[in-house]
């Protein structure tokens, strides 16, 4: 069993966790900032995609003044590298939920207007103004899939999760397993090298 990708990203010296962290947890603040200043039109942006109903209002309103905060807090989660799968598993559901919106709200804008699928542009309310859909489309996959891996990855290096819990070393994977490796032989693990020396049956014994 080889490594997996994410295994292979957590154990190369290009710190590829912490650039995908930060420009993460940055993009989210950012955006959960722009939504805070004016929540009005954040509200009638998520009013747009009839999600929500009006009644009770607070359903509507609590959203739209809640959900800001948790973009903000998730992103510096994030910076900081406190919690930062759960804020990972929480950026990932929200893209999951406002991504197809996005692409209902553009089919119907193509039926509505009789416009092709690739001219439709409009502000969807994430605190980025006007864009154009399909840009917004590949952009926000682009996003669910640093959340996935924020969700999947255990790279702890400049985190402040370090001070509260003791670091652990770089894991090194076997070549042949995929499994960490914990008395390693070159670039195999112990068991892989046992196996690879044991002798199979002689022809003698096998007759």
């Amino acid at each position: 069993m080889r490594q997996s990708l994410i295994q292979r990203f957590d154990g190369s010296t290009v710190p590829v966790p912490l650039i995908v962290r930060l420009f993460l947890g940055g993009y989210f603040i950012s955006t959960g900032i722009t939504k805070v200043q004016d929540p009005f039109a954040f509200m009638k942006g998520i009013r747009l995609y009839e999600m929500l109903p009006e009644s009770p209002a607070f359903l509507l309103n609590g959203t739209a003044v809640v959900l800001p905060w948790l973009e903000i807090l998730c992103g510096a989660a994030l910076v900081l590298g406190l919690f930062r799968r759960g804020a990972g598993m929480l950026m990932a559901l929200m893209l999951c939920v406002f991504t197809p919106a996005i692409l209902l709200r553009a089919l119907a804008i193509v039926q509505e207007e009789g416009i092709s699928f690739f001219d439709v542009k409009f502000d969807c309310g994430c605190g980025t103004g006007p864009e154009t859909t399909w840009v917004k489309l590949l952009k926000n996959t682009g996003l669910f899939l640093m959340a996935t891996f924020m969700a999947l990855s255990h790279y702890r290096r400049w985190s402040l999760a370090g001070l509260f819990v003791p670091a652990e070393p770089r894991p090194v994977y076997c070549d042949r397993c995929g499994k960490t490796v914990v008395v390693a032989i070159g670039d195999v693990c112990e068991a892989c090298d046992a196996k690879a020396e044991t002798p199979g049956p002689s022809p003698s014994a096998a007759t």
